[in-house]
């Protein structure tokens, strides 16, 4: 069921079909899944999975490419933000079927949940602050969110500071530059955290705000 969610988003990634639009596709009773991404209480972290709302966010931040290029960092990237590792086989310039950017995509969001629940430990989250906190690891990776390299995040998740967690979610810099796609996805994400906002802050801004992380 899970993979098959992540398909019709990732189909309308690749076809351009607006994101708001997968919910209506979908067979299950809309309650059903609203009920299913946004539970009453905060839960162990262990015990949750990222919602379909998150899903769409981040096809719609990474966009879905289907040959190898080099992101704003330089590294080989493919599918949907997948970072391609010797294992994949792949150079820049090759091409991937669908099936494999489905499969990229399934990983890469099970091995950031995952990094989430170490780096949070038993850390109660809401489902909105487990996605944004999925987003960020996604994003820029788990090293970046250890003790040493961000003290700031460590002290917070000790301290159940929610509010201090939301402040140290902004990573805005890509090889040194500030990079105004990560700027608007930080924002994206911390509006998550805070107020189970998915919606894209570069829609707010007009026409003038493009480009992506």
């Amino acid at each position: 069921m899970r993979k098959r969610k992540a398909a019709l988003a990732l189909s309308a990634g690749v076809m351009g079909v607006s994101t708001a639009a997968i919910g209506s596709i979908a067979t299950e009773p809309a309650v059903a899944s609203m009920q299913a991404d946004t539970p009453l209480a905060r839960m162990p972290a262990s015990e949750l999975r990222t919602s379909q709302q998150f899903k769409e966010a981040l096809i719609q931040e990474e966009g879905v490419r289907d040959v190898v290029y080099r992101d704003v960092a330089g590294y080989p990237t493919v599918g949907v933000g997948h970072l391609v590792r010797a294992s994949d086989g792949l150079s820049v310039g090759d091409r991937v079927s669908y099936d494999r950017i489905l499969d990229f995509l399934e990983q890469d969001v099970a091995e950031a949940e995952a990094a989430v629940v170490r780096v949070v430990g038993d850390l109660p989250l809401f489902q909105h602050e487990f996605d944004a906190l999925v987003d960020l690891v996604y994003n820029v990776g788990e090293g970046n969110l250890s003790a040493r390299e961000s003290p700031g995040l460590a002290r917070a998740i000790a301290l159940r500071d929610y509010e201090g967690i939301a402040s140290e979610l902004d990573y805005r810099y890509a090889g040194g530059d500030l990079a105004r796609g990560l700027a608007y996805r930080s924002e994206r994400r911390t509006q998550m955290f805070l107020n189970a906002a998915y919606d894209d802050p570069r829609e707010a801004s007009g026409p003038a705000a493009t480009g992506r992380a």
